[in-house]
């Protein structure tokens, strides 16, 4: 059981990178995880003037110097977590510092969330490198739910990326279930793969399901933080154990809020360019209200 009842607001840290421009990671999780009432603690892993997807020449500071410093102090505050939450990781180095942090802050209520940050469309980002496949690997076997997206699950299992566009619900989910198999072979972590496309349209595959979110794939940054932020919030809020049962629910619930932002965005057309993100903050209202909603 990975909850803590003695607090009104359950508190995650939340260890990823800050773009100043561009609607992904901290700019979206920060929203997300406060909107939906859990108090956020952002740990910027790295900083950048954009993110990486349809800009260049941006400004990127790795921060890993201080990820320490900070586990130290708070440390020192006596902080503790209801999650530690981490998403791109700029280096193996950083992998380790983050293992560090978790050590420094994490106790036996701790849910230790990873999103593994890595790629898409069946490539690394430009900004990792193959040694960050192995490290990131080891992080997930700490983890008590990660959410790979397809290349990100394909990466650590060594599997070949596979074209499933044309492919029926029931055949990706035989594929995907086979790829989640090799997973459990370094992690015990609860898997959940993201941002999958098949023939009826784009879904989350999670405990042998694909949950479509949208008919037609309209990719936009960021998405896959906020589903992964909200899904966390879900969790949390519903203050029960990580079973089964709330494991599909808030994969379910953050797969049909994903989509409805993405729904909101395409309304606006080209008024704001895609790569600027989705238009989160004229849904942070309704996501208010679903997750006061949420069983307590």
């Amino acid at each position: 059981m990975k909850n803590n009842s003695k607090r009104k607001l359950p508190r995650v840290a939340a260890l990823h990178d800050l773009s100043c421009f561009g609607r992904c990671a901290l700019t979206v999780i920060i929203p997300a995880l406060s909107a939906s009432g859990i108090q956020t603690i952002p740990v910027p892993t790295a900083l950048l003037s954009t993110h990486t997807g349809g800009f260049t020449n941006m400004h990127f500071r790795d921060l890993d110097d201080s990820i320490g410093d900070i586990a130290r102090h708070f440390g020192e505050l006596g902080l503790d977590f209801d999650a530690i939450y981490t998403g791109f990781l700029g280096s193996e180095r950083q992998v380790r510092t983050v293992e560090d942090f978790i050590d420094k802050t994490a106790d036996e209520n701790t849910l230790i969330f990873v999103d593994p940050v890595m790629g898409d469309d069946g490539k690394l980002y430009s900004a990792c490198f193959p040694e960050l496949v192995a490290e990131m690997r080891r992080l997930c076997a700490r983890a008590d739910i990660i959410t790979p997206n397809l290349t990100e699950a394909c990466l650590m299992t060594d599997t070949e990326y596979p074209d499933l566009s044309e492919h029926s619900k029931e055949e990706v989910e035989a594929a995907i279930g086979a790829i989640a198999e090799k997973i459990k072979t370094f992690t015990n972590a609860e898997c959940v793969v993201t941002g999958v496309h098949f023939k009826e349209g784009v879904g989350t595959y999670c405990l042998g399901k694909m949950h479509s979110e949208r008919a037609r794939r309209n990719d936009y940054p960021g998405t896959g933080d906020l589903f992964a932020s909200v899904m966390l919030a879900y969790i949390l809020k519903s203050g029960k154990p990580l079973d089964r049962e709330i494991l599909q629910k808030s994969a379910e619930y953050a797969s049909r809020f994903t989509a409805e932002v993405i729904d909101y965005s395409l309304e606006y057309g080209d008024a704001e360019p895609r790569r600027d993100g989705v238009l989160l903050e004229g849904c942070l209202g309704k996501l208010v209200a679903d997750m006061n909603a949420v069983e307590v």
